[in-house]
Protein backbone atom coordinates (compact mmCIF):
# COMPACT_ATOMS: atom_id res chain seq x y z
CA UNK A 1 0.00 0.00 0.00
CA UNK A 2 1.37 3.22 -1.03
CA UNK A 3 1.78 5.82 2.22
CA UNK A 4 -0.39 8.43 0.66
CA UNK A 5 -3.12 6.11 0.68
CA UNK A 6 -1.94 4.58 4.22
CA UNK A 7 -1.98 8.44 5.80
CA UNK A 8 -5.54 9.11 3.88
CA UNK A 9 -7.24 5.95 5.50
CA UNK A 10 -5.72 6.35 8.66
CA UNK A 11 -6.88 10.42 8.77
CA UNK A 12 -10.30 9.36 7.71
CA UNK A 13 -10.51 7.18 10.63
CA UNK A 14 -9.17 9.50 12.78
CA UNK A 15 -11.98 12.32 11.83
CA UNK A 16 -14.52 9.39 12.31
CA UNK A 17 -13.50 8.71 15.72
CA UNK A 18 -13.05 11.97 16.75
CA UNK A 19 -16.56 12.79 15.56
CA UNK A 20 -18.18 9.47 17.75
CA UNK A 21 -15.82 10.48 20.86
CA UNK A 22 -17.39 14.29 20.80
CA UNK A 23 -21.26 13.07 19.65
CA UNK A 24 -20.78 10.77 23.23
CA UNK A 25 -19.20 13.41 25.18
CA UNK A 26 -22.02 15.67 24.14
CA UNK A 27 -24.51 13.05 24.73
CA UNK A 28 -22.79 12.14 28.65
CA UNK A 29 -22.97 16.18 28.95
CA UNK A 30 -26.65 16.07 28.46
CA UNK A 31 -27.83 13.62 30.31
CA UNK A 32 -28.55 14.53 34.30
CA UNK A 33 -26.95 13.12 37.26
CA UNK A 34 -28.17 9.32 38.29
CA UNK A 35 -29.71 10.09 41.81
CA UNK A 36 -32.37 7.75 42.23
CA UNK A 37 -33.30 5.47 44.79
CA UNK A 38 -31.07 2.23 43.45
CA UNK A 39 -28.02 4.07 43.39
CA UNK A 40 -28.63 6.04 46.57
CA UNK A 41 -29.33 2.20 48.37
CA UNK A 42 -26.47 1.08 46.95
CA UNK A 43 -23.92 3.47 48.56
CA UNK A 44 -25.47 3.07 51.20
CA UNK A 45 -25.08 -0.61 51.46
CA UNK A 46 -21.72 0.03 50.69
CA UNK A 47 -21.30 2.79 53.44
CA UNK A 48 -22.98 -0.03 56.25
CA UNK A 49 -20.20 -3.03 54.58
CA UNK A 50 -17.58 -1.09 54.90
CA UNK A 51 -18.53 0.09 58.83
CA UNK A 52 -19.24 -3.52 59.39
CA UNK A 53 -16.29 -4.40 58.22
CA UNK A 54 -13.93 -2.20 59.97
CA UNK A 55 -12.10 -2.96 63.44
CA UNK A 56 -14.15 -2.51 66.39
CA UNK A 57 -13.01 0.00 68.64
CA UNK A 58 -12.89 -0.35 72.89
CA UNK A 59 -15.89 1.59 74.40
CA UNK A 60 -14.78 4.70 75.74
CA UNK A 61 -15.84 4.60 79.44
Amino acid sequence: MHPETHLALHEARAAELLSQADAHRLAAEAKPPRTDLRTRVGWTLVEVGLRLAASPRSALA
